[in-house]
């Protein structure tokens, strides 16, 4: 009995071995499989706070940490040309993926690129282009969505049944500073309203890169105002804040960007030129994880990708259903591509 019980002991013991030394086999991950991103850096040259352009892509960093547990951290370099280059290094010292904004810092960027070719970057609304071809970057079709914006605009300042819309055919746009995004932004806009009628004059004010300066886009707008304009469209980032404000003070009408504004002044933002940054984000990232990224490209977002958009979904509607339904229309022209947007030809718009 007692040399059974052994046996038995025995066989039991060399069974549980043999099950230890197979189960690892059947678990062992790829040799070849890259380990998926830990750390990303959402840097941007600006600040948060906006309403607008950096806090959509904020709020796309925050769903990686939700969605993916990676570790995230924000970096404003608050317009301080002096923190450009800190924040670059920064960034490569903590995180595996960075994605930038790098208005006014690009050169920066495609240096430390090229010297750190094991880190992923990833340059949001321009095209930078490094020599080791290393940063892929997310170019947004601004000028669909303006386009849209500037019939609404055009629309409008024609329909004097609306409460405060006076006889003259003026509209108006508020730019953070002179430069190809913003003279995109214009360029369709005034392209879209001239197309409701040719006769439609558009008045630009630039407030010379004072971007976070609310007090200083309301003030610009209130000049529109007075110069008989509308409506007033604002990509202006902060400052445009100050834009839908006057809008308000006045009884008259404002355009916000990149994100929903309408209900920022209920009944008096008309519509958004929406640039979902942090779709786009989340794209890039997924991308990433599922091992399709393919450094150095140009990712194209328009309205077709749902990149940009005009939306007029507010809680105090304004605008007659023929402007809402007509909007409806040349979005699904456009998407189709029986309606092609001309693309920002480098001309001069604030003339």
């Amino acid at each position: 009995m007692r040399l059974a019980n052994v046996l038995f002991s025995l066989i039991g013991l060399l069974a549980v071995l043999l099950a230890g030394c197979t189960t690892p086999q059947a678990v062992a991950p790829q040799a070849d499989q890259p380990a998926a991103p830990k750390r990303v850096v959402y840097l941007i040259n600006g600040a948060l706070g906006d309403n607008a352009f950096y806090d959509s892509g904020k709020a796309g960093i925050d769903a990686l940490a939700a969605d993916y547990g990676v570790e995230t951290r924000t970096i404003e370099a608050n317009f301080d040309a002096g923190k450009y280059e800190p924040s670059l290094q920064a960034a490569v010292n903590y995180a595996d993926v960075i994605f930038v904004i790098s208005y006014g810092f690009e050169d920066q960027l495609k240096a430390i690129a090229d010297k750190h070719p094991d880190k992923i970057f990833v340059n949001i609304d321009t095209v930078v282009q490094n020599d080791a071809n290393t940063i892929t970057s997310v170019d947004f079709i601004e000028e669909e969505s303006a386009y849209l914006a500037g019939v609404v605009a055009g629309m409008l300042t024609t329909a004097t049944s609306v409460p405060n819309i006076n006889p003259d055919k003026i509209i108006g746009v508020v730019g953070g500073d002179v430069d190809p995004v913003v003279n995109a932004f214009i360029y369709a806009y005034q392209k879209g309203a001239q197309s409701v009628d040719p006769e439609i004059v558009v008045e630009p004010k630039s407030l010379g890169g004072a971007w976070d300066d609310a007090a200083k886009g309301k003030q610009a707008a209130l000049q529109l105002y007075d110069q008989k304009a509308d409506v007033v469209f604002q990509v202006a980032a902060a400052a445009g804040i100050g834009v839908l404000q006057a809008a308000a003070e006045r009884g008259l009408y404002a355009i916000g960007v990149d994100t929903n504004q309408n209900d920022l002044e209920p009944g008096f933002v008309v519509a958004s030129d929406i640039k979902d940054v942090g779709k786009a984000i989340q794209e890039v990232y997924k991308s990433i994880v599922d091992g399709s990224y393919q450094p150095g490209a140009v990712l194209q977002y328009g309205l077709a990708s749902g990149g940009v958009d005009l939306v007029t979904e507010a809680q105090v509607k304004v605008l007659p259903e023929a402007i809402e339904a007509k909007v409806a229309e040349l979005r699904q022209q456009i998407i189709d591509g029986t309606l092609k947007i001309d693309l920002y030809d480098g001309s001069d718009v604030w003339q």
